[in-house]
């Protein structure tokens, strides 16, 4: 670890912007950045009725120690990782991934003069922290997978949100062109992964959806440097490290209790002790994406409290907003005016129920120089937010029936059914373009 100490220092030291370092117990902490300020487009129905059972929620979320270091941990990626890229760049991109996989297959051992970045790495991967329980990990899976579907897409939709409307990762999704230029490949991959870590044994060093999680990983990191470059210390100052430390562990904590929150607010009851499981879960998919040990919140009360500040600080919309979605619109309707006019119309419904599950006010952001900015939410709206009711209702019928952890075991055996049908469905699609796999490799080429 002191190797890569002194390659953090050696960085911080040429950096220009105070705030570009990584924290040590003890400092300071970094107020967040200019951009992280609190706005009521965030402040939904939805968020209310989901996050209000367990904490209080307001326009203002109460600051804890968590919610400060989240903040500290907007200017700081991951540090493990960001040294490995740097370490890949100088010895080759293609060299340094072949000596990643080597170690992800045979062990850290087994590769030839590594760099020091690249072993310090495995000595973390390869030693779970002291508060993962494997038994918990596992239940955890379980009971995420039980989730309705109804709950899921709520995660889906509001992860999408989050993505195209949220200041932070909008612009970093905009700036790489992972949804302008490789919409089917950033689809297949992102699907897969979703199904992948609901697969059984993913805490497992030497599986392969633990091995998924690493070059997922490594991705990002490879995508945090090229935008670090690309945009400089302006864009630095007001945003924060571009995909930060603490955004991978705030998504970590709404991908993992939305699903139970959302059945949770239907009438679908779940325990402070089977959310918990949850948070553990995610917590330790968080570890190995890079999160700092001191950010992994170990409990679903401090990780609840966490997302809700995350959620009302995400800002946006912002320009890539406008451009992507326009993107995606220029893609997809007819330049017939009738025949386009029809399209939105009929977008109608399914635009309704994105507002049902994650609220009009981020609908409304979200479409808001697209054709679609017009477009009538009711009575869809209404309608979507009976049906996903009902949802949660037959499935909290079908809870009392004899035998549940039986069901939860054969539900889980696979991974999670309706992702793995989106999986098929993503690659049936990407394969009409040509596409194929998901080696997580993007941007191999993005540090220069």
């Amino acid at each position: 670890m002191s190797t890569v100490n002194g390659s953090a220092a050696a960085q911080a030291a040429t950096d220009r912007h105070p705030f570009d370092y990584y924290y040590r117990k003890g400092m300071a902490l970094r107020p967040g950045p200019e951009a992280a300020t609190v706005s009521e487009l965030w402040l939904t129905k939805p968020h209310i009725e989901q996050f209000s059972p367990w904490i209080p929620v307001g326009p203002v979320p109460v600051q804890t120690p968590l919610t400060r270091l989240f903040d500290d941990h907007r200017w700081q990626g991951d540090e493990l990782m960001d040294a490995v890229v740097h370490a890949f760049r100088d010895i080759g991109m293609s060299r340094g991934r072949e000596m990643l996989e080597q170690a992800l297959d045979q062990g850290i051992d087994a590769v030839t003069d590594p760099p020091p970045a690249l072993v310090a790495l495995f000595r973390q991967l390869d030693d779970p922290p002291d508060w993962f329980a494997p038994g918990t990990w596992e239940k955890g899976r379980r009971l995420w997978i039980n989730a309705s579907l109804a709950g899921k897409l709520t995660m889906m939709l509001s992860d999408a949100m989050g993505t195209l409307v949220g200041a932070e990762v909008s612009s970093a999704t905009g700036q790489t062109r992972r949804f302008l230029a490789d919409f089917r490949r950033r689809e297949l991959e992102t699907v897969t992964w979703f199904h992948d870590i609901t697969r059984p044994g993913g805490a497992d060093r030497h599986s392969p959806v633990f091995k998924s999680i690493v070059r997922v990983r490594l991705m990002h990191a490879q995508a945090r440097l090229a935008l670090r470059r690309i945009w400089g210390d302006d864009h630095f100052a007001r945003h924060g490290n571009p995909i930060s430390n603490a955004m991978t562990m705030g998504a970590a904590v709404t991908f993992g209790l939305l699903p139970p929150l959302f059945d949770h607010a239907h009438g679908r009851r779940i325990s402070s002790t089977d959310l918990d499981a949850i948070m553990m879960y995610w917590a330790y998919i968080a570890h190995v994406m890079g999160v700092a040990d001191e950010l992994i919140p170990r409990n679903a009360t401090d990780a609840l409290q966490m997302a809700h500040h995350m959620i009302l600080t995400a800002g946006g919309p912002t320009e890539w907003t406008d451009i992507t979605v326009n993107a995606a619109c220029a893609g997809v309707l007819s330049h017939n005016p009738v025949l386009r006019r029809l399209q939105i119309q009929s977008a109608a419904p399914m635009i309704g129920l994105v507002s049902a599950l994650t609220g009009e006010s981020l609908v409304r952001a979200l479409l808001r120089s697209s054709p679609l900015a017009s477009v009538g939410l009711q009575p869809w709206q209404g309608i979507a937010e009976r049906l996903v009711h009902l949802i949660v209702l037959l499935r909290r019928a079908g809870d009392r029936l004899p035998h549940t952890d039986r069901r939860l075991r054969r539900r889980a055996r696979h991974g999670d059914a309706w992702q793995r049908a989106g999986v098929a469905l993503a690659t049936r699609v990407a394969a009409r373009s040509g596409v194929s796999g998901t080696p997580y490799d993007h941007h191999d080429s993005s540090v220069g």
